[in-house]
């Protein structure tokens, strides 16, 4: 996903006056442009960088719409609304076959050594933002009994 395109979404929701995917849309581009700036890398900011906001911005809704009460209609609502719009920008993230094929064939000197911890250092730097967290984790593990 490009900024671009996430900015000229944006363009179309507030034409549209779609007032609730605009200010979704917009949260996302102010925290995409944040992280670019903390990089700095101001004016073009890579797809990695934009992919990696977007999945933090759905893991902070997600936990939003998990602790919000349940008399909070409203605030649900909202945030499942934020939730969806957020998952039409994000990556497509690796299965777990996936993972675990990439795992046998690429790490399979590192899997040798039952380490977990050494395994997921290695692991993550090649596949953050290209696969959960946990799905990983979960692989390694079976990976290494």
């Amino acid at each position: 996903m490009t900024l671009e395109k996430l900015q000229k979404d944006m363009i179309a929701a507030m034409k549209a006056r779609d007032k609730e995917r605009k200010d979704s849309i917009s949260s996302l581009v102010s925290a995409v442009k944040k992280v670019g700036i903390d990089n700095g890398c101001r004016d073009n900011i890579p797809e990695d960088i934009v992919d990696s906001v977007i999945l933090k911005e759905i893991k902070s809704v997600k936990e939003q719409i998990d602790t919000c009460p349940a008399d909070r209609t409203d605030l649900l609502e909202q945030y499942k609304a934020r939730y969806d719009v957020f998952n039409e920008y994000a990556p497509k993230l690796l299965s777990e076959d996936e993972v675990r094929d990439i795992l046998t064939t690429k790490f399979a000197d590192v899997i040798a050594t039952k380490n977990k911890g050494q395994i997921m250092k290695a692991v993550m730097a090649e596949l953050k933002g290209k696969a959960d967290g946990k799905v990983i984790n979960q692989v390694v593990a079976e990976l290494c009994k």
